[in-house]
């Protein structure tokens, strides 16, 4: 199981300015909030979608959950514990391909397991990560023999070979053509349905976030606070034509970000 926490989280950097002064030049400290007390809680198995800006946070908050980073103040929790440095049970997919260049997909999602010793038993979880991802005939290719989405397919079952409790995304669909991103989309939807580990996925789009999200959670800009918190008690697959409250959630997200109308 997974729980997470986070409390009265903040996260600050230092940026050294250089301020000329006639003929000589100095540099002034100045402290800027990236995220400024957020307070979350996220529930064992479920899917929570991330939005915001660009650079108000979201990523950082990510990292800060997996361990990557510390906060300035405040702190995160999993199943009570503080995180403090990266953990074994919780599984970053990079925005960008994580794949080692120099591997084969069986070779890439083996890495996950390769402390089992039982031969059979590894091999086994290899293959069945690999079809759930529908690359069964792929297992001997090179990460630049595939395509983005097989890319992004790959990685997904080089981290759920892990057996996780935590799987967090950061944007998972990025660079994806128009088609590969919706099968991508509805390949993390069936695999949640399936395997109900807490997912965070941090996302752009608002339509991902609607469509696949138990729960959307909506960020302001800078220095950033939780801006809406929305549980979506819809079955799946949804359909955003279907249900007028996703569409006056949409637009009223649309809104917050700073746009006047959704298209």
């Amino acid at each position: 199981m997974s729980h997470i926490q986070i409390k009265n989280l903040k996260k600050s950097y230092i940026d050294q300015r250089r301020i000329a002064r006639g003929e000589e030049k100095s540099f002034k400290n100045q402290d800027i909030v990236v995220l400024n007390d957020i307070n979350l809680e996220f529930q064992d198995g479920e899917m929570v979608c991330i939005l915001g800006p660009s650079g108000c946070g979201k990523s950082t908050m990510l990292r800060m959950i997996a361990g990557f980073e510390k906060p300035t103040s405040g702190h995160v929790l999993i199943n009570g514990e503080v995180v403090s440095q990266p953990r074994a049970d919780s599984i970053f997919v990079f925005q960008h391909s994580g794949l080692l260049p120099w591997m084969t997909v069986w070779e890439n999602v083996e890495l996950g397991v390769r402390h089992l010793e039982d031969t059979e038993k590894k091999h086994k979880i290899i293959q069945d990560y690999i079809n759930m991802v529908e690359l069964g005939n792929f297992e001997n290719h090179y990460p630049h023999q595939l395509s983005g989405g097989m890319l992004r397919r790959a990685e997904l079952a080089r981290a759920l070979a892990v057996n996780p409790d935590t799987l967090i995304m950061d944007e998972p669909f990025s660079g994806l053509d128009f088609l590969t991103h919706m099968k991508m989309r509805e390949e993390v939807v069936n695999m949640h349905e399936f395997i109900k580990k807490t997912t965070l996925v941090v996302t752009h789009d608002i339509d991902d976030a609607l469509i696949m999200g138990d729960r959307v959670i909506v960020m302001s800009g800078r220095p950033s606070q939780v801006k809406l918190e929305r549980k979506l008690s819809f079955g799946r697959p949804r359909d955003l034509g279907s249900h007028p409250e996703l569409r006056e959630l949409r637009d009223e997200i649309f809104f917050m970000l700073g746009v006047s109308y959704a298209v």
